[in-house]
Parts: C-alpha cells; structure tokens; sequence
C-alpha cells in the first residue's frame, strides 16, 4: 500500500543530503518496528537542534553504526513526531514540509500544528 501524506498526497521524498528515513531511504515511511513515528519531514534549525539535545536526543553527533551524518541546520530529516510535538510544545518547533510527512503523523500531532510550521503550502488552501 502507498503511503500517504498529511495532505492525502502521495507520500514525497524528504531528503537524500543526508539520506533520512526510518529505512534511510529518503522518505518518511513508517512501519510497526519504527516505535519513534519517524513520520515529520522537518527542515531542521539550530533552535530546534538545541532543543533536542537539552532532551538527550542529540542530532548533531555523527552515528556512523546507525549510518546517522550528524545534521547541520537546513538539514532536512524524518524527525520523530514525539520529538517534535516536545519541540512545539517548547516553542522550538522545525519547519515542516507536508507533502514529504506521513499522514500516520496524524494520530499524535493535528495537522493545524504542522500547518502552523508549514514551509510548503500549496496555491490551494481548499485542501486542507
């Protein structure tokens, strides 16, 4: 079955400078082993990448075992929804390309949060 976005799109690709993923395929696809939601495409900022190492979740360290580059802002990467609902919650909120999030987003952060961070809204509002 396609994945969908939050705009009931196809799912788009997210990012492939780093490759980002669950499955580091570039998109944020989702599945029962990705416990995380790794379903936000997020444009990420120092802000947001501050906050998330004041959470113990550093995005900044280069993984190489979990073939993770480290992120630098304007990076763009499937963040976790928790993750980033935490970051909204605090005000430090990452831009959020729609057409690039998974709709299974949905069931834990409302789409007027993601809007609200939007950096791809479409000529067609009707849609949303």
């Amino acid at each position: 079955m396609e994945e969908r976005n939050v705009l009931g799109g196809e799912l788009e690709p997210c990012g492939t400078e780093p490759v980002t993923g669950f499955y580091r395929d570039g998109c944020c696809a989702t599945g029962p082993e990705d416990r995380g939601s790794h379903t936000i495409c997020a444009v990420v900022t120092a802000a947001f990448l501050e906050h998330q190492r004041g959470i113990g979740n550093d995005l900044t360290t280069p993984m190489p075992q979990f073939s993770f580059p480290g992120l630098v802002p304007g990076d763009r990467w499937c963040v976790t929804a928790y993750n980033w609902a935490r970051a909204f919650q605090a005000g430090a909120a990452a831009p959020v390309v729609l057409a690039a999030t998974n709709e299974a987003v949905l069931q834990i952060v409302p789409l007027e949060a993601l809007r609200e961070h939007a950096v791809d809204v479409p000529d067609d509002l009707s849609g949303l």
